[in-house]
């Protein structure tokens, strides 16, 4: 949780959110989301995080479903 707190602290700071998701079924199997208001802040903020594990070249956008 230490890291996770540390994670969400740099990411509120890069402007961006951050949450995580632990599955119901299987305690400590955890799912991190982070989002941005643009691209270009997600991909800067992605490149310095903590803990690099994303690849900052699959990320996805919200797809308008009217």
């Amino acid at each position: 949780m230490e890291r996770l707190n540390a994670r969400r602290a740099y990411y509120e700071t890069a402007k961006c959110g951050f949450w995580v998701f632990e599955e119901s079924g299987l305690p400590g199997a955890l799912i991190e989301f982070v989002e941005a208001s643009d691209r270009e802040t997600l991909e800067n903020a992605l490149a310095g995080a903590p803990d690099h594990i994303v690849d900052s070249g699959r990320i996805y956008r919200e797809v308008e479903n009217s």
